[in-house]
């Protein structure tokens, strides 16, 4: 009876009494905290309807203010005031590549923003992270370090306005007229037919031979003996004709100068004509210039070229005696000098 007594009176705890415990524990730790983590909830909860909300809000901004510049240009692009601007098509590539880069370091930064500001909410140490983030920042940079100068040129080359769509541009390795831009990439087409894809960071030096305005400059060889001054008379009629005419009133901005004599030699002179023109219209005008001139000029008369020396009078300059060759000692056989070169004879065989 005293060990039965024994057992009755200290019995131990049972895994009720253990979980009975443990859910008291777990009961009052969730007490002293869940207005904590309420707290920290809805602290995360607007962090993240804010970003959202305003992502949203600047890209939709950017949006429009891309799309009102673009109704710009196509309204102007058809008036007097759309032929000294460039064209719509470049301005519209031009003004959705600034937007999409507008869009995404707008987004890059404030989504950036909420995560970090998130992570800090949850109390996470962020200095390992940032120095890992730094670390990999570093490596990534050094591995494409290519693709990102091919995107900072192409960024720069877009905000400085270098060049657009129907530019025609000299590369260094490679030139042609435009056909697209990229934030890595400018797609030409050559002159004849080819496409060329230009990485934005390996082109060093670019000219644009289509921005503000171009020259045309044609070189006209005449003879020495023509009348400069009626060959002046003429060529300037011919510009002041072309001038007129169209499609040229609209191509030449400015009327044909014939500028002088550019070389003078003993059977020709080059005489120089210039005119400024509309951009990326020089060769046109060239061409069509020197046919006018070239018409022109023959219709009055004025010879082209270089005059030709002129050919001796083969009856009257021939010499009769120029073939006739001058005397020599050696004409002669028995004179001293023959017989000093005449071969000695051989002498009597010997024999045995």
């Amino acid at each position: 009876m005293a060990v039965g007594s024994g057992r009755a009176g200290g019995t131990p705890p049972t895994s009720l009494d253990q979980a009975q415990r443990t859910a008291d524990d777990a009961a009052g730790w969730v007490e002293q905290n869940w207005s904590v983590w309420l707290t920290n909830g809805l602290r995360i909860i607007l962090i993240l309807v804010i970003a959202v909300v305003l992502r949203s809000l600047i890209r939709r901004a950017i949006t429009k203010l891309i799309a009102r510049m673009n109704r710009t240009v196509e309204a102007v692009d058809h008036t007097a005031l759309g032929g000294l601007l460039v064209n719509a098509e470049r301005r519209r590539q031009r003004s959705e590549a600034i937007g999409s880069v507008l869009r995404s370091v707008a987004s890059f930064v404030i989504m950036g923003t909420a995560a970090l500001t998130v992570l800090s909410v949850l109390k996470i140490n962020l200095a390992p992270l940032l120095a890992s983030a730094g670390v990999a920042g570093v490596a990534i940079g050094f591995g494409a370090r290519n693709l990102v100068t091919d995107f900072l040129s192409g960024v720069f080359m877009i905000l400085e306005d270098q060049y657009g769509v129907g530019d025609e541009i000299d590369a260094g390795v490679a030139k042609g007229t435009v056909v697209e831009v990229g934030l890595r990439v400018t797609k030409l087409r050559g002159a004849n037919g080819a496409i060329w894809y230009v990485r934005n960071g390996e082109v060093k030096r670019i000219g644009n031979l289509s921005q503000g305005w171009s020259q045309a400059e044609v070189d006209v060889t005449l003879r020495y003996d023509e009348d400069l001054e009626r060959a002046r008379e003429v060529i300037a009629a011919v510009g002041e004709e072309m001038a007129k005419s169209a499609p040229w009133d609209e191509k030449l901005w400015e009327s044909v100068e014939v500028m002088g004599l550019d070389s003078l030699a003993l059977e020709s002179v080059v005489v120089r004509i210039q005119a400024k023109t509309a951009p990326g219209e020089a060769a046109a005008v060239e061409r069509e210039l020197r046919w006018r001139i070239k018409g022109a000029l023959d219709a009055a008369g004025i010879r082209l070229g270089s005059v030709q020396p002129a050919q001796a009078d083969q009856s009257t300059s021939v010499d009769p005696m120029a073939n006739v060759a001058a005397p020599s000692a050696l004409g002669n056989p028995s004179s001293p000098q023959s017989l000093a070169t005449a071969p000695i004879p051989p002498g009597p065989t010997l024999s045995k």
